[in-house]
């Protein structure tokens, strides 16, 4: 045999992928990073924990958090309250619809914000019930499964962890209520 005989078969040209294909792919690929770019400018606020807003009624407001938060994280989120109350008393970045829609000094002049773990006591049914007195059981499991409080009021804040217990807390009361602060603020920004 000779060398002609044992040549290799030549080797298909590979073929440059056509305009069309190739815009197809960069508009693919592009949706993909613009997907992920979105999510990542919105991604929720990972220094609070989860919440949502149960109910609202006039300037009360019920919130739900997870079953699993901890105390200190629901103490971050109070904080986070705090924090907005001080700086720019507008809430609505925080899910909270006004407080005093019709007031000319604020749309949150007056704020109470309950914190639950358990979403049924932050329905609105519950909240009406409690705010109004009208059943005394309602009213005292509403502060028994309270885990956290921040109001706020023309001059004044208060932020608490735990349940609204009767009288002056006491060492007994620490371990599962605590008042996290409660002092006079400046006039409204």
């Amino acid at each position: 045999m000779n060398d002609s005989t044992l040549q290799r078969p030549a080797a298909p040209r590979k073929q440059r992928l056509d305009t069309v294909v190739k815009l197809a792919l960069m508009i693919f690929f592009g949706s993909f990073a613009l997907i992920w770019g979105g999510m990542y400018l919105s991604r929720p606020d990972r220094s609070i924990p989860p919440y949502s807003i149960g109910s609202q009624e006039g300037t009360a407001v019920a919130v739900h958090v997870p079953p699993w938060t901890s105390d200190t994280e629901i103490e971050t989120l109070v904080e986070r309250f705090r924090k907005v109350g001080r700086e720019t008393r507008n809430f609505g970045s925080m899910k909270i619809r006004p407080t005093t829609p019709d007031d000319p000094a604020g749309r949150y002049r007056r704020l109470t914000i309950y914190i639950f773990t358990m979403d049924a006591w932050a329905e609105a049914p519950i909240l009406h019930k409690y705010l109004t007195g009208e059943d005394k059981e309602v009213r005292d499991g509403f502060r028994r499964a309270l885990r956290g409080l921040y109001r706020l009021t023309e001059s004044e804040e208060e932020g608490r962890i735990g349940p609204l217990v009767g009288g002056q807390d006491s060492a007994a009361t620490a371990a599962y209520s605590r008042q996290l602060f409660k002092e006079t603020i400046a006039s409204m920004p």
